[in-house]
């Protein structure tokens, strides 16, 4: 029985060792420090791809919240994207820094995320893709929210 378990871990610790270097994420507060501070979501994505929301499309990407959110501390967002993409990124338009997340993409990662965030009122949020043929892509939803989750 030693042994099974052993030839187990083995091919474990193998198939760990294949698959990890496609995991590796990448700090983008490190890569891009004016991303984060930046207080309107264009001055974001200028930060993050030297673009503006003008600059990008509105296809390929969906973005799906509540239309109403009963408490902003906790809002749920799921984005999904059907095209193959670099990175893709959450903004939103009412708290004072835009950006709120960037999922690094590569061959093997499916570019569909969901993710809880803070909203202080009701606005929009943003799902954008940079797509591997370089333009970007976005989705966008705007929802009412009941109760603030930015007081403090």
């Amino acid at each position: 029985m030693q042994r099974r378990n052993f030839l187990t871990l083995g091919a474990v610790a193998a198939a760990t060792a294949v698959v990890a270097p496609a995991l590796q994420a990448a700090d983008e507060r490190k890569a891009h420090p004016d991303a984060w501070t930046a207080k309107t979501v264009d001055d974001a994505l200028k930060a993050l791809y030297g673009k503006t929301l003008a600059d990008a499309k509105e296809a390929h990407v969906t973005v799906k919240t509540p239309d109403v959110a009963s408490n902003g501390g906790a809002v749920p967002v799921d984005m999904s994207c059907d095209v193959a993409c670099e990175s893709f990124t959450l903004l939103q338009d009412v708290n004072p820094e835009s950006c709120v997340v960037v999922f690094d993409q590569n061959d093997v990662t499916i570019p569909k995320n969901s993710v809880k965030i803070k909203m202080k009122k009701s606005g929009s949020v943003y799902a954008v893709a940079k797509g591997k043929d370089g333009n970007l892509y976005y989705g966008k939803k705007t929802l009412e929210v009941a109760l603030g989750g930015c007081e403090g």
